[in-house]
């Protein structure tokens, strides 16, 4: 028992320090029981099998295709555009759209796609963001209080309270508790964040490489462009890009073919981007062209193309093709021949779209332009072949930006109903008892699902979705409380807790296990400190003889709402520099508002959930 107590001195220390990576500290501290000789090396790994770790993993995935999809962020840009330019309808509705967010995908995740979307709402509004960003991470915290997935230390609860023999909580058990911290805390944080934030205006922004959206408008490539659509009749039907040579007979460019598989069921729909030159044009299939509007009439008589021209100007996506400069140094062989003469599409599978010389973007003739060092070329392709165009030797070319990292960020629009449906399926699963499906199959099922229909890219991408951090840091720390357990450590503890305070009654128990879990909040992850404390809650109820669901509950809701330092979670450090902050600062705003919510829960969670 002492060894056990021990170690969990010194990983709580670690943890508090912040000098060691927090998985390392949870690895260390199991194999620490293991040398020991406190668990064996078996039970040392039951934290990496355990269904919890496996349902974490895969929300990690379906939030990332609600991410990638451009999901979630539709629906904040939606409810936040009702705000208009007045603060506290902007603050009201930023608190209730994080919140709804996070309640179905992890908070780190949610803050991270509102954050852009806050500052430009400020800017916009002509407020400081540093007003909006904390309580934004605040929010995300809260909103994890609505559903049973919303944050981890709900799920600890969920899993510990079953192993115990009670009736395990449902998918909205947890909602009147989070709606009242919610409302609770919007209420608390207007007038402080306005007392305490928004007076410093000076951060520090990243420098911005060129996104593919920003260069089709600096070269103009999707200026006065025209949209043809090929009907049943039209002769292009089976030919390909390569044969028709529309540059060398029209003088047109096809800057994109999109072929799109149209079905009743908005979900369904789809969209490809043709990206090989020798792949036959099929009926349906849209070019998107640039020329001069004579050439154009010639090409759609020629050809009996159909008008495709939507009521707004067309713009080019990139779902599946992107656009990358490319500088060329004195030493590429590319220098002294022309552009024809680089035969850039047959040999790496990329179009030329313009070439950059000093100031003047050249987007016409660029058949017989001759390239000289220097010249920053405009090239269009898959995303795959741009990554491999950076592999490249440098001596050749410089890709300029990160065309990677551009194309993780683009969102396929289009699919994100379909990742609607996937998340609403997972929910009603797991929120209905009568449907045998277990919750963390559900998870899983839709983790899948999100990378069989291509809402997450592929395997690889689904994989980087993943906070293996978090993932490890959890599994390692499950064996603690096997460790308590099996060493009495956690009868103990709980004894103690119930002697100090247990003849005052449950309510001072409750309390006191709600002090205890807020203050462990202050120096290790909410995550960690729910484990930790869960078996010493139900302890201390079986002592005292009252049932432990207040008790566990009084444990998510101290660990989730912990606001007074801005390492507690990652919501709450990933808003840290963007808004400038000071730890100061988060004492100033963040601890009112975890004593104005430790106070309305002990009233309310004996109300919610009785003894």
């Amino acid at each position: 028992m002492i060894t056990t107590l021990a170690i969990l001195v010194v990983t709580a220390l670690c943890f508090a320090w912040g000098r060691v990576r927090a998985d390392l500290v949870a690895i260390c501290s199991a194999l620490g029981l293991v040398l020991t000789g406190v668990l064996t090396p078996e039970e040392a790994l039951t934290g990496f099998s355990n269904p919890l770790v496996v349902m974490m993993g895969g929300l990690f995935i379906v939030g990332g295709g609600i991410f990638g999809t451009g999901l979630a962020k539709r629906l904040g840009e939606g409810i936040l555009g009702l705000a208009g330019g007045r603060e506290t309808r902007i603050f009201v509705l930023l608190m209730l759209t994080t919140a709804l967010v996070g309640a179905f995908v992890s908070n780190t995740g949610t803050v991270a796609l509102m954050l852009p979307i806050v500052v430009s709402l400020a800017r916009g509004a002509g407020l400081p963001p540093s007003r909006f960003l904390m309580p934004l991470a605040f929010a995300g915290s809260m909103g994890g209080m609505l559903t049973l997935i919303g944050t981890p230390p709900n799920l600890i609860v969920r899993d510990a309270l079953a192993a115990a023999g009670y009736e395990a909580p449902g998918f909205f058990s947890f909602t009147p508790v989070g709606l009242l911290c919610v409302a609770v805390g919007t209420a608390v944080l207007l007038p402080l964040s306005r007392r305490f934030l928004g007076r410093r205006t000076q951060q520090a922004e990243a420098a911005q490489h060129r996104g593919p959206r920003s260069l089709a408008r600096e070269y103009g490539i999707d200026a006065d462009l025209v949209l043809r659509r090929i009907g049943a009749a039209s002769p292009m039907v089976g030919m390909t890009l390569r044969s028709l040579a529309l540059q060398a007979d029209y003088g047109v460019n096809v800057i994109e073919v999109r072929r799109c598989s149209a079905s009743h069921a908005p979900a369904l729909h789809d969209v490809r981007q043709i990206t090989n030159p020798d792949t036959p044009l099929r009926p349906g299939d849209v070019l998107y062209l640039r020329g001069e509007e004579v050439a154009v009439a010639r090409l759609t008589h020629d050809y009996a193309l159909q008008a495709a021209n939507t009521a707004a100007q067309p713009s080019l996506d990139f779902f599946h093709l992107g656009l990358a400069e490319v500088l060329l140094p004195a030493t590429s062989s590319l220098v002294g021949r022309t552009v024809a003469e680089t035969e850039f599409r047959s040999t790496y599978g990329l179009s030329v779209l313009g070439v950059r010389r000093g100031d003047t973007c050249h987007t016409e003739g660029l058949a017989g332009l001759r390239l000289r060092p220097s010249d920053i070329v405009l090239v269009q392709g898959s995303w795959k072949r741009m990554a491999a165009l950076g592999e490249r030797d440098g001596n050749e070319w410089l890709v300029l930006g990160q065309p990677a990292a551009h194309a993780a960020r683009v969102t396929l629009d289009y699919k994100a109903p379909l990742a609607a449906l996937i998340m609403v399926l997972m929910v009603v699963v797991m929120a209905f008892d009568f449907i045998p499906v277990a919750p963390v199959t559900a998870v899983v099922l839709a983790a899948v699902a999100m990378i069989f229909t291509g809402c997450v890219r592929s395997v690889e991408a689904a994989y980087k979705t993943i906070n293996w951090e978090s993932l490890i840091l959890f599994a390692s720390m499950l064996p603690m409380a096997v460790a308590l357990e099996k060493t009495g450590a956690d009868d103990l503890l709980s004894e103690a807790l119930v002697k100090a305070v247990g003849h005052y009654g449950p309510y001072a128990l409750l309390a006191a296990v709600y002090v205890a879990t807020s203050l462990l909040t202050f120096f290790i992850s909410n995550t960690v400190t729910a484990v930790l404390m869960a078996p010493i809650a139900l302890q201390a109820a079986a002592a005292q003889g009252v049932s432990a669901v207040p008790l566990l509950m009084a444990v998510t809701v101290a660990a989730s709402m912990c606001f007074a330092s801005p390492f507690s979670t990652p919501p709450n450090a990933l808003v840290m520099s963007a808004g400038g902050y000071t730890p100061m600062q988060y004492l100033q705003v963040g601890l009112p508002l975890q004593l104005a919510l430790g106070a309305v829960m002990l009233l309310a969670l004996p109300l919610l959930f009785p003894f």
